[in-house]
C-alpha cells in the first residue's frame, strides 16, 4: 500500500461557535504546510467541526517520505586543494562529515569564487515516523481568542481536550496533549450517542457518527439546517429572511440539528418590531417568521440539539424563556416611554466617552459645531441644517434608556422610536437612527441630508479624537473600530459625491478637540497620520469596487483629499483602460514623460521652435489644455484629450531632437513635453500603470 488515509479528531468540551470556523481554516492550513514540509504526497485536504470536535481528514496520504537531495558547502576550492592538487585536511574533514569521499566533492560558483560542495541524498523516512510530530504541531499550532488551561496543564486550547483520534490507515498514531493519548476512540452525541466508538480505518468516521447523532460535516449540517426552516416557516404561512451570520452560528451550536417551531406570546405582539426581533436573534438564537407581505409573524424558528423526540417540552421551554426576554422589554419600552428624548440628553454628562476625551455629553456638543461646519462646506439648505443639528443633539440620548441598556444593538433605532414618540420631526427621527450608518461592510449609508451630516460627525470626531491622543490601530488592534468608521465616512462621500475635504474636516474635529485641551499630540501629527490612514481606506474601498491595484496607485499618487473625486477619477480611467484610445495615451504620455522629468518649469516660447511640428504640438497642446478646462470634472473628457495628442507627440519626436545641444532650445522642447503631460496632474500618474 502506498498511500493511506489520514484522521485527526480532537475531542473537546463544547467550543464556542465563533471559534470554530477560524479553527477548521487554521488545521486545513497547518496540515498542509506541515505535509508539504515533510515531503509527504497528499489528496485532498477535509476539516469537519462541531462543538465538541475540530477533525481532519486528509486523503492518500503517502507511506514514505520524498528522498532529499542536498548540496551542503564546504570550503573554497583555494583551501580545499594544494598547489599539487591533493586535498587539504579542509577538504577531507568536509567529506569526512557529510559522508562522502573526497573524490566525490564537486565546484560550484559562489559569487565568482569556486567552492567544494558535498552531494547527498537523505532517504525519506516512512510516514508513521513522521505524522506523530507533524499532528502535534497541528494541534499545538491553532490559536483561539481566548483559551484557557485546565487543570494543572501548560497548554492552552479554546476548551479542554477531553480525547484524541489520530489514525493512519489502521494504524493509530501516537500524538498526546495533557496526558490525553491518541487512540481510535471516538463519541457520538453528548446524550444520545450511545457510548465511546471505535474506529478501524478513517473511512468510517462520518457513517458511525451519523449513526451516533452527530452530523460532523458542517456544510451537510448547514443544509439540513436551513431545509428544516424553510418548511417550517412554509408550514405556517411564513417565511424567514437568509441570515448567514446566525445560521453559521446555529450550525456550529449543536451536532444532530432538529428545527421546531415556536409562538410568541400575544401580548407582547404590540411591542416595535426590533424590539421584538433582538431578543429573538441576538439573545435566543431563533429565527423571526414573517408574513409575504412583511409583517411579523407570532411565531419564531429554533434549533434544538437532538432528534424530534420531546420536541412539545422543547418548544415550552423556548416560548418561557422568549417570554421572559419580552416582559422585561416591554417593561423598560413603558419605563422610557415616560421620558421625553429631550430630557434624557443630560444624563449623558455621567458617561465617559473615553477617558482622556471627555464625556459622551461632551462628545455631543463636539457633533453638533462639526455638524454645523459640514453643513456650510457642502452649502446644505437651511431647514436640513436645522434638522441635522437637532438629530445631533439628541443622536445618543437613548444610549441611557433602559432599552439600549439592556439590548445595545437597539442603539439609533430606539433614539428613532423615541424620537418620534417625543414629537420630534420625522426627519430628525429617521436621521438619529441613520447616524451609525453603515454599521458594517456592505451596510447602506444614510439616506437623508441630516443622516450623513451626523453620521460623518460623529465617525469623525471618534477617528480624529482618538489619533489625538495617540489612538492609532496596528494589526488586529482596533478597539474603536476606527477603521470600519474611516470606511464609513469615504464610504458616505463617495455614495454621496460630497464635496468635501478630508484635511479641512479634520483640522476642524482637531481644534473642537484642543478648545477643550483634549489632544496630546499636534495638528501636524494627527492629521499626517489621519490622511495615511484614509488613504489605505480609499485603497481597500475602490479594490472594493473592481478596480484594479495599479489603477489605484495611480490615482491616489495625484492626491485623495476628496474621496468623491478618487472615486471618479478612479473609474474614469478604470474604464478608459478598456476604449481603443487608452493605448495611445500611454504612448502620448510616457513619450513624453521619459524626457520632461529632466526638464524645469520654464513657460514655453514659441519663438524659440525650430521645427514646424514643435508648433504643431503646441497648437494641439493649447486645443487640449481648453478641452481640460472646459471638462468641468469629466476626467474621461481630459484622458481623451491627452490621447488625441499622440499623433503630434509622434511627429514631434519623428522631426526633431530634444535633447539639443542649444540649452535655451533644449530647454523650450522639454517644457513643450512637459505640458503634455501637466494634463494628467490631478487625475492620475499614469506612470505607475502596468501593462
Amino acid at each position: 500500500m502506498n498511500s493511506r488515509d489520514l484522521l485527526l479528531e480532537i475531542g473537546t468540551e463544547e467550543i464556542p461557535a465563533k471559534f470554530i470556523p477560524s479553527a477548521l481554516a487554521q488545521l486545513r492550513q497547518l496540515a498542509e504546510k506541515g505535509l508539504q514540509e515533510a515531503r509527504l504526497a497528499y489528496g485532498a485536504v477535509e476539516t469537519y467541526g462541531t462543538p465538541r470536535r475540530l477533525t481532519l481528514y486528509v486523503k492518500q496520504v503517502a507511506a514514505q517520505q520524498e528522498d532529499l537531495r542536498l548540496e551542503v558547502k564546504g570550503p573554497a576550492v583555494k583551501a580545499g586543494f594544494d598547489k599539487e592538487g591533493n586535498p587539504t585536511k579542509a577538504a577531507q574533514g568536509f567529506a569526512r562529515s557529510q559522508g562522502v569521499d573526497v573524490s566525490a566533492l564537486v565546484t560550484r560558483d559562489l559569487a565568482g569564487v569556486p567552492y567544494l560542495y558535498a552531494l547527498r541524498t537523505e532517504s525519506g523516512r516512512p510516514a508513521r515516523d513522521v505524522l506523530p510530530q507533524l499532528l502535534q504541531g497541528c494541534i499545538s499550532g491553532l490559536s483561539f481568542p481566548k483559551p484557557m488551561r485546565w487543570a494543572w496543564g501548560e497548554t492552552r486550547f479554546a476548551r479542554p481536550i477531553r480525547w484524541i483520534v489520530a489514525l493512519y490507515g489502521e494504524e493509530v498514531i501516537p500524538v498526546e496533549v495533557e496526558g490525553v493519548q491518541a487512540g481510535r476512540t471516538t463519541y457520538g452525541h453528548r446524550f444520545l450517542g450511545g457510548g465511546p466508538i471505535e474506529l478501524t480505518r478513517p473511512s468510517e468516521y462520518l457513517e458511525r457518527l451519523e449513526k451516533a447523532y452527530v452530523i460532523a460535516d458542517p456544510h451537510k449540517r448547514k443544509a439540513m439546517i436551513w431545509k428544516q426552516i424553510t418548511e417550517l416557516a412554509a408550514a405556517v404561512g411564513g417565511q424567514v429572511a437568509e441570515d448567514e451570520g446566525l445560521l453559521d452560528e446555529i450550525n456550529y451550536l449543536v451536532e444532530y440539528p432538529t428545527a421546531l417551531c415556536g409562538e410568541v406570546d400575544a401580548d407582547y405582539m404590540h411591542l416595535p418590531e426590533a424590539v421584538l426581533i433582538t431578543p429573538m436573534k441576538e439573545h435566543q438564537r431563533y429565527f423571526p417568521v414573517k408574513s409575504p407581505s412583511g409583517g411579523l409573524l407570532p411565531t419564531f424558528i429554533t434549533v434544538r440539539n437532538g432528534t424530534a423526540e420531546h420536541l412539545s417540552i422543547v418548544r415550552a421551554g423556548n416560548e418561557k424563556v422568549l417570554r421572559a426576554r419580552l416582559a422585561d422589554a416591554a417593561f423598560f419600552y413603558a419605563e422610557d416611554q415616560k421620558t421625553p428624548l429631550d430630557a434624557q440628553k443630560e444624563k449623558l454628562k455621567k458617561i465617559v466617552f473615553q477617558e482622556s476625551l471627555g464625556t459622551v455629553y461632551e462628545r455631543v456638543e463636539r457633533e453638533q459645531a462639526l455638524t454645523a461646519f459640514l453643513a456650510d462646506c457642502m452649502n446644505v439648505p437651511a431647514v436640513l441644517r436645522e434638522g441635522a443639528l437637532r438629530a445631533a443633539e439628541l443622536a445618543k440620548a437613548d444610549l441611557v434608556t433602559h432599552m439600549v441598556y439592556e439590548f445595545p444593538e437597539l442603539q439609533g433605532i430606539m433614539g428613532e422610536r423615541y424620537a418620534l414618540l417625543s414629537g420630534e420631526a420625522p426627519e430628525v427621527a429617521q436621521a438619529i437612527r441613520e447616524h451609525y450608518q453603515p454599521r458594517f461592510s456592505g451596510d447602506a449609508v444614510p439616506s437623508t441630508m441630516e443622516g450623513t451630516l451626523v453620521a460623518l460627525a460623529d465617525k469623525i470626531d471618534a477617528i480624529v479624537g482618538c489619533f489625538s491622543i495617540g489612538i492609532i490601530p496596528t494589526g488586529s488592534q482596533d478597539p474603536y473600530a476606527l477603521r470600519r468608521q474611516a470606511q464609513g465616512v469615504c464610504q458616505i462621500i463617495m455614495r454621496g459625491n460630497l464635496p468635501l475635504s478630508l484635511a479641512a474636516v479634520i483640522e476642524k474635529s482637531y481644534n473642537l478637540y484642543a478648545a477643550a485641551g483634549r489632544p496630546t499630540r499636534s495638528l501636524e501629527e494627527t492629521q499626517k497620520d489621519l490622511l495615511e490612514f484614509f488613504r489605505q481606506r480609499l485603497r481597500f474601498l475602490l479594490g472594493e469596487e473592481g478596480i484594479r491595484y495599479d489603477t489605484i496607485d495611480a490615482v491616489l499618487a495625484e492626491g485623495f483629499d476628496q474621496p468623491a473625486e478618487v472615486l471618479k477619477r478612479a473609474k474614469a480611467l478604470s474604464d478608459f483602460r478598456q476604449a481603443e484610445a487608452f493605448s495611445a495615451l500611454i504612448t502620448a504620455y510616457t513619450r513624453a514623460a521619459n524626457l520632461a522629468k529632466k526638464g524645469g518649469s520654464e513657460p514655453i516660447r514659441p519663438d524659440l521652435f525650430e521645427q514646424a511640428t514643435e508648433g504643431e504640438l503646441y497648437k494641439a497642446l493649447q486645443a487640449a489644455e481648453e478641452q481640460v478646462r472646459q471638462a468641468d470634472g469629466d476626467y474621461s473628457t481630459i484622458l481623451a484629450a491627452v490621447a488625441a495628442l499622440r499623433p503630434a507627440v509622434d511627429a514631434f519626436f519623428d522631426a526633431v531632437m530634444v535633447m539639443a545641444d542649444e540649452p535655451v532650445i533644449r530647454e523650450n522642447r522639454l517644457a513643450l513635453l512637459n505640458g503634455v503631460i501637466g494634463l494628467t496632474r490631478g487625475v492620475a500618474d499614469l506612470s505607475k500603470l502596468v501593462d
